[in-house]
C-alpha cells in the first residue's frame, strides 16, 4: 500500500468523518517527561476512529455492490461504524452480534439504521451468520480490522495528526484486531520525520505481542482484560504491516489500563474507553523510552458504559 493510496482514502472520506481535536496536557507531560499529544477519536462520529475505515470500505465498493448491501460481524464498534457510515451513504448495512452483546450497544447499531442478525457467541457462529447474509442477499462482507480498504481509513487519524504535529518522534495506538495500528503504521512511514510507531496492548489479550515474536500470527486462548475492544486477534492483512512497520508492542497491566484511564478523564476531561487507554499506559510504564521526546498517542474511542465504570 503506497502513499498515494492514503491520500485518496483521506480525500474520499473527509465529507463523512470529523476531523478530530489534539488535545494535550502539561500534568501529564510532566509526568512522563515529554510532550504528548492526543489525538481525540472518541470526538469522532459514533464515538470511535473505526467511522473512518468503515466509510473508506463501503465507498470503493461497486454500484452493484452497494445496491445489496454489506455485512459485517462485531459486538462493538465496527458494528456501529458500518452502521452509520452505510446509513450515510445509502447503504443497508446487516450486522451479525453475539446475542450477548449489552443491549446499549444492539440499540446504537439500530438507531444507526443497521439490522442486527444475532447468533451465538463465538467466533465461529458469526462466521457462519455472515456468510448466510452474503447469500442470501448477495452482501459485500466488511472485515472490520482485515480488509486493505478499512486500514487505509484507520490510518487517516495518524495521517491528520501528523499534518498538525509533523515532527513527532512516536506514535503510540492500541493494538486489538491490528486495523488502527496497521493503519497507523503507514501513515507513520509515509507522512512522518522519521516518526516510529508503538503498540500498547494488555497482557491479558497480548497475541500481537507474541505474533511478533514468534513470526506468526497467534491467538489468545481467553481474553479476560477490562480493553474489551481489544480482544480480537490480528489477520493476514494487517500482520504484514505491523511486522514491516512497529517498532515494539508495550504490555500493560489492568491496574495500568484504569490508572492511565482515570487520568484521561481527569486531566484531559474527555470520556475514552479503557481500550482507549492503553496507549498512554504503555507510555507511562515505560517512560524512560519516551524522555524529551514528542509523542503522538490515539485516543481510539469514547463508547464506554457510563453504568459499569472501573473506577
Amino acid at each position: 500500500m503506497d502513499k498515494q493510496l492514503l491520500i485518496e482514502c483521506h480525500r474520499r472520506i473527509k465529507p463523512f468523518i470529523h476531523h478530530t481535536p489534539v488535545l494535550t496536557s502539561r500534568l501529564i507531560d510532566e509526568m512522563v517527561g515529554a510532550p504528548l499529544f492526543f489525538k481525540c477519536e472518541n470526538f469522532q462520529r459514533m464515538g470511535a476512529f473505526k467511522m473512518r475505515g468503515a466509510a473508506n470500505a463501503i465507498m470503493q465498493l461497486s454500484e452493484k455492490q452497494k445496491q445489496n448491501g454489506v455485512v459485517t460481524h462485531s459486538s462493538g464498534n465496527f458494528a456501529q461504524a458500518l452502521s452509520l457510515a452505510a446509513h450515510s451513504l445509502g447503504v443497508k448495512a446487516y450486522i451479525v452480534m453475539p446475542h450477548s452483546a449489552p443491549q446499549v450497544k444492539k440499540n446504537a447499531v439500530r438507531g444507526y439504521g443497521g439490522q442486527i442478525i444475532e447468533c451465538e457467541p463465538t467466533l465461529e457462529a458469526r462466521e457462519l451468520a455472515s456468510k448466510q447474509i452474503e447469500e442470501k442477499y448477495g452482501a459485500t462482507f466488511i472485515h472490520p480490522s482485515n480488509d486493505t480498504t478499512v486500514i487505509l481509513g484507520q490510518g487517516t487519524a495518524c495521517k491528520e495528526l501528523l499534518e498538525s504535529h509533523p515532527n513527532l518522534d512516536y506514535v503510540v495506538a492500541p493494538v486489538g484486531g491490528g486495523g488502527l495500528i496497521a493503519g497507523t503504521a503507514l501513515a507513520a512511514h509515509y507522512f512522518g520525520n522519521q516518526c516510529k510507531t508503538i503498540g500498547g496492548e494488555p497482557f491479558e489479550a497480548d497475541d500481537a505481542y507474541r505474533s511478533l515474536q514468534s513470526g506468526q500470527i497467534e491467538r489468545n486462548s481467553t481474553a479476560n482484560t477490562i480493553a474489551d475492544g481489544l480482544k480480537t486477534q490480528l489477520g493476514d492483512r494487517n500482520f504484514p504491516i505491523i511486522q514491516k512497520h512497529v517498532e515494539e508492542i508495550i504490555r500493560v497491566t489492568e491496574k495500568e489500563i484504569v490508572s492511565a484511564m482515570r487520568l484521561i478523564w481527569e486531566r484531559l476531561k474527555i470520556v475514552c474507553e479503557p481500550s482507549s487507554a492503553v496507549a498512554l499506559a504503555a507510555v507511562l510504564k515505560t517512560k524512560e523510552k519516551f524522555t524529551q521526546k514528542k509523542v503522538g498517542i490515539l485516543i481510539s474511542g469514547g463508547n464506554v458504559d457510563l453504568d459499569h465504570l472501573p473506577f
